[in-house]
């Protein structure tokens, strides 16, 4: 059974300090806009690092396609 958006927000919220995750999906593709304080001088790779260690083995058995955005809140504050 593949996981809703409400599930997999939630398991990104238990993993990392988040002040606004955005995530839609249609059950098996999923995009997420992800702004937590932790991305603060990170790198695009270390912040997606982040997420999927908060994602931990679910990425490789309940999620087959996840495409995200990681921003900081000052990033988020700013965006257009």
């Amino acid at each position: 059974m593949y996981p809703t958006p409400e599930e997999i927000k939630t398991y990104i919220q238990n993993g990392l300090s988040c002040t606004h995750i955005a995530l839609e999906g249609d059950g098996q593709h999923f995009f997420a806009t992800i702004v937590s304080p932790e991305f603060e001088g990170l790198r695009p790779i270390a912040r997606h690092q982040k997420v999927y260690a908060a994602l931990g083995e679910r990425m490789k058995e309940e999620i087959h396609a996840l495409s995200f955005k990681t921003l900081t809140p000052a990033e988020f504050a700013n965006k257009p």
